[in-house]
């Protein structure tokens, strides 16, 4: 472990906190029997404004703010973009109103949750709901917002990317649905952190975060809430859990869950091991670490080295699953098998009306984002469902949900989810996926063949046929050399014809994707590059807005196969036609000089 490491917290499930941190087993399973709650008298409220000055770089990207840790201790930089954030708010949006806040336990949480509940205190908030510790997870954040009828809500978070005082850390906001704030809003924030001239900030001392309880100042209060308890109960309105605990307690079906030493540690025991009846065991890496454990906390096949080895091992469990940094992200895996994203969100859209009690009365529609594989479209097709083609980012799914016009959605970059909150969820699509276990294999006996998750699979592609799928990351490219690749494509666009020949394939059309939200009219353009061909195969090309430094070019691959004989192909080989051409149009080893991608999904 780094240098650092004394001082990185283990930061527990701790719905019932104990005085002293249980041992790391207990801390992915069991919680403790008794409860500190404090509740001080109101003390006086001193309001102070600091003179500041605008710094440079505070533009938003997909998913919120996100630089390096040191970049962030500078002076006044995170209460810079609090207090533009006020700023580009109505007051009526947040005077006196209740404001959630909580993150994913990654080194700086703590110190930032501090400034931010002095600065809101000083914008006049009225109240602040925070997770013990500072922990809440992403979708956790939005279930509370939304179950409380909060004004909005912080989360600190650099989502998957790796944590400690060296790497990431990240702040976004999301408004009153639990949804992420709109492009406008964070237009507008980032706009005037280049006119700031002031931070109002409360002089108040730090809050304890590590108690549950209630502190009051005047007419600003900060209650720190058990982080698991409003998502946990969610969970229970959604899915079977009864249905569930009979697939987990069969002495023949074995599940493993790898919370990546993050925030979904603090709710797999609560989850899995007390409430579904799972052995403590079946949890890894289940307390989270501020840096992650020196790991980085992206459920890939890369990064999940230890989930990725036991599930294609000899004496692999029947149902492996991994969540990231802030607990929205998910990797599904089978015995030997590995679900796409892509495949997940389809698969699940196909069977939850069947299988989840949220979705008995049926869909409202389907979406998913445009570089993620067409196999949701062809679920939405034969449902006779509507479906929509967003571009990345959950805001895009999130007004969809709001005008009650979507039920399930996800992302190719492991992201998934539904209208039961305003986030992407790693546990609601775990769940998802023992929920439909748990009804296939219902009426099975023990010692009867029980239905796996590749028969799922394949039974899916059996029915719909398969999208092969694959991404190609290549993180940390020199931003220039990046850009310079991404101008020579549009250049190729540009000049392209429909009917032209790419090799083997036509293009049917090439273009740089744009939307228009068919709810509020608005539109975004230069959402990735794409080359499509008569035969639905397709290339796409994206700068990633997820890192902190440098570009991460990504390279998504799509073909369609109806053709049963083949579904068994592995993807990188199905593909490999189409990957090649997608090297040679691009330039990429020569503009970027790179080899290989860093991670291949």
């Amino acid at each position: 472990m780094a240098s650092h490491a004394l001082r990185l917290r283990p930061l527990l499930s701790t719905a019932r906190p104990t005085p002293t941190p249980p041992p790391p087993r207990a801390a992915a399973g069991r919680r403790s029997s008794f409860v500190i709650v404090r509740c001080s008298a109101a003390q006086a409220l001193k309001i102070k404004s600091i003179p500041t000055k605008p710094v440079e770089g505070q533009k938003t990207g997909t998913s919120g703010l996100r630089k390096k840790v040191k970049v962030f201790q500078e002076e006044n930089y995170l209460a810079n973009w609090i207090q533009a954030l006020f700023n580009s708010l109505p007051p009526e949006d947040y005077v006196g109103k209740t404001l959630v806040l909580g993150g994913d336990g990654r080194y700086f949480n703590v110190e930032a949750a501090q400034i931010i509940i002095k600065v809101a205190a000083g914008n006049g908030v009225g109240k602040i709901l925070v997770g013990r510790h500072g922990l809440l997870s992403t979708p956790a954040v939005s279930a509370v917002i939304r179950k409380r009828k909060a004004s909005g809500g912080f989360v600190m978070s650099a989502s998957h990317n790796p944590g400690g005082p060296d790497n990431d850390w990240g702040i976004k906001f999301n408004y009153s649905s639990g949804q992420p704030a709109p492009e406008t809003i964070t237009d507008q924030i980032y706009g005037n952190t280049l006119s700031i001239s002031e931070i109002k900030t409360a002089d108040i001392p730090d809050v304890d975060l590590a108690t549950l309880g209630v502190t009051s100042y005047d007419d600003f209060t900060v209650e720190v809430i058990d982080p698991v308890s409003d998502y946990l109960e969610l969970m229970e309105n959604v899915f079977d859990f009864q249905l569930i605990k009979d697939l987990l307690s069969r002495p023949d079906f074995r599940f493993v869950f790898d919370a990546m030493h993050a925030v979904t540690g603090a709710y797999a025991g609560p989850i899995f091991v007390e409430k579904l009846g799972a052995d403590a065991d079946c949890i890894l890496n289940g307390v989270p670490l501020e840096d992650f454990g020196d790991g980085h906390p992206d459920p890939n096949l890369t990064y999940a080295k230890e989930l990725v080895f036991i599930m294609f091992g000899s004496r692999a469990p029947d149902f492996g699953a991994a969540s990231d940094g802030d607990g929205d992200r998910n990797m599904i895996l089978g015995k030997r098998f590995f679900v796409t994203p892509s495949d997940s969100v389809a698969m699940i859209a196909a069977n939850a009306q069947a299988a989840i009690p949220y979705f008995q009365s049926g869909l409202k529609g389907l979406a998913r984002s445009m570089p993620t594989s067409g196999a949701a479209d062809r679920v939405a097709e034969k449902l006779k469902v509507p479906f929509f083609e967003v571009p990345t980012g959950w805001k895009f799914f999130a007004n969809l949900m709001d005008a009650g016009k979507l039920s399930i959605c996800g992302e190719e970059s492991f992201g998934t989810g539904s209208d039961h909150i305003r986030e992407k969820d790693g546990i609601w699509a775990v769940l998802a996926w023992l929920n439909i276990l748990a009804h296939r294999n219902k009426d099975k006996k023990v010692g009867e063949r029980l239905v796996s998750v590749e028969d799922v699979a394949r039974e899916h592609w059996a029915t719909y046929g398969r999208n092969f799928f694959s991404r190609y990351d290549y993180e940390e490219c020199e931003s220039v050399s990046a850009n310079k690749m991404m101008e020579h494509l549009r250049d190729l666009i540009s000049k392209s014809s429909p009917g032209e020949k790419y090799g083997d394939y036509t293009l049917q059309f090439a273009d740089d994707f744009s939307y228009t939200d068919p709810v509020d009219g608005s539109s975004v353009s230069k959402q990735g590059l794409r080359f499509v061909f008569s035969d639905g195969s397709r290339i796409i090309f994206r700068l990633s807005g997820t890192g902190s430094a440098g570009a991460t070019i990504r390279l998504y691959i799509e073909q369609f196969e109806s053709d049963a004989s083949k579904h068994g192909l592995d993807a990188q080989i199905a593909l490999k036609p189409l990957i090649d051409l997608a090297l040679s149009i691009s330039k990429l080893k020569d503009f970027t000089g790179r080899n290989q991608p860093t991670v291949i999904t």
